[in-house]
């Protein structure tokens, strides 16, 4: 099996499907930024930065050397999903990447390849005005069966609450499904970050100057107190919502909304959703368990399930977590990959 990976990112889809076996041609995205991060971490894949709306079906075969009708070749597409996202975000800045997806619809239609893969938020899936529906009948009309619904990554070994839109077709002659939700067996926080797991104990705004990236953001004189104020074990910003010192504006009489932001995660629960700003205190449940700070750039990656190996190249920390945030998780993708040969087997194809 090969497969081109589109909207690669840092690369968590291709390394989980090499992972399982599948040999990964290129990553494709235009984000520059995330090119050294996929290319020290997925040689020999190729990263290749491209717009696609720029890049046409043509230059990309030339490129990497596949061809149309490879029953043996996985188009995947797991383009930037900020505008599907129930996360409160500003929408213009996103739109440009609403409707990727018709982009990747021209490489499947030229490629017609033996399978295709989606992974997204389930805002794709849910609302009516995304592009799915009409990319389901543009597979319908090209022969293709498809499995596809919104799964919980905590089923399928990754440590989050991460409910995701998973999609994979064929045009094979194979019995499609996705893969088999697994019961979750140590998949919580505790078995995965802390001193037992690698992780020495450190403070708000700690550097680490190594490719570990043990790092943490700074927080403010009234942040630190605040979380100093929030106890141990999934502790939440009631705690102090009666301080007139600590109390936040924006958050007084709103006790039902935003009960999350604040908080400190649970040890035996699977981490929160790692979104782009897992390691600021204010966007989520993201406090540490016990320690006084957010998680670390690497507690965030590991929550992803990439390897402590795994190597993150950016100037700055927030483009470092905006790398991991938007990753899929490396366990996930290498299970797809699994999943699409053990189908290929069982169809003796």
């Amino acid at each position: 099996m090969k497969a081109v990976d589109f909207f690669c990112g840092a690369g968590g889809m291709t390394y989980g499907l090499a992972q399982s076996g599948v040999e990964v041609l290129a990553g494709i995205d235009n984000a520059v930024d995330c090119k050294e991060t996929y290319s020290v971490n997925n040689a020999p894949s190729k990263f290749l930065e491209f717009d696609i709306s720029e890049l046409t079906p043509a230059i990309l075969e030339d490129i990497v050397g596949i061809a149309p009708n490879d029953d043996y070749l996985i188009l995947v597409g797991c383009s930037p999903c900020q505008y599907w996202s129930k996360i409160r975000t500003i929408k213009k800045k996103s739109e440009k990447s609403a409707f990727l997806l018709e982009e990747f619809q021209k490489f499947v239609g030229y490629f017609h390849p033996g399978f295709v893969v989606l992974e997204n938020v389930p805002g794709l899936y849910r609302d009516p005005k995304s592009y799915l529906s009409t990319f389901l009948r543009f597979l319908d009309s090209q022969g293709y069966s498809y499995a596809h619904e919104v799964v919980n990554s905590y089923y399928h070994g990754v440590p989050q609450k991460r409910p995701r839109y998973l999609l994979i077709a064929t045009r094979l002659d194979c019995k499609i499904s996705l893969p088999e939700k697994e019961k979750p067996l140590g998949l919580n926080l505790r078995d995965f970050i802390g001193v037992n797991n690698g992780f020495p104990c450190i403070g708000a705004g700690h550097k680490d100057a190594t490719d570990y990236m043990h790092t943490t953001a700074g927080l403010s004189g009234d942040n630190l107190k605040r979380i100093k104020a929030t106890p141990h074990d999934g502790g939440t910003r009631f705690s102090w919502k009666d301080d007139p010192e600590l109390q936040i504006e924006a958050y007084k009489g709103k006790d039902n909304c935003f009960r999350n932001v604040y908080g400190r995660a649970f040890w035996d629960q699977p981490a929160p959703t790692i979104t782009t700003r897992f390691n600021s205190l204010s966007n989520g449940r993201f406090g540490h368990p016990e320690e006084d700070r957010a998680f670390s750039l690497r507690e965030g990656a590991t929550l992803q399930t990439f390897p402590k190996d795994y190597v993150f190249r950016c100037s700055n920390m927030s483009g470092v977590a905006k790398q991991i945030g938007n990753a899929v998780p490396p366990v996930l993708a290498q299970k797809i990959g699994t999943h699409i040969q053990r189908m290929i087997t069982d169809g003796d194809i």
